[in-house]
């Protein structure tokens, strides 16, 4: 059976925006372990949580961020299935956004940096084609959606 995980790809969008007026940026951490990989704040499944209270309580754990400073956008789930450590996991992700764009990072030991990154610079980071992908769907999710 696959290894689950859940977790929330969080953004924030700029107050001004550049000049490619693409305002979305998205929240990374960089592990503090193996290849130092960067993702949205995610993690296993507890016994008796369901998915979506794994991915609030692991974003509390891993950024600091609690339930009360984000806001769920509705209508968006990606299931991330692939092989990690030789075997299969499977990660949902949700979509999240910050309410207070300066809002406080703090990482746990399971993480060494973080960076708010533009959808370019967060895939190139990524490195796995299937984060790139959730980051790109996700993004393509907002501005289909935002009036």
């Amino acid at each position: 059976m696959a290894l689950r995980a859940c977790g929330l790809i969080i953004f924030r969008r700029r107050l001004i925006p550049k000049v490619d007026n693409s305002t979305i940026e998205f929240l990374l951490l960089q592990a503090s372990d193996g290849i130092h990989h960067w993702t949205p704040p995610k993690g296993h499944v507890d016994p008796g949580e369901n998915d979506l209270e794994t991915a609030l309580r692991e974003t509390q754990e891993e950024a600091g961020i609690k339930a009360s400073q984000l806001t769920i956008i509705e209508g968006f789930r990606k299931e991330l299935n692939y092989v990690a450590r030789e075997k299969p996991k499977t990660v949902i992700y949700w979509l999240a956004e910050v309410k207070d764009y300066n809002v406080e990072i703090c990482l746990s030991h399971e993480h060494q940096a973080y960076r708010w990154l533009g959808l370019d610079e967060a895939c190139q980071l990524a490195q796995f084609k299937e984060m790139k992908a959730a980051l790109q769907e996700g993004h393509q999710f907002l501005c289909s959606t935002v009036s």
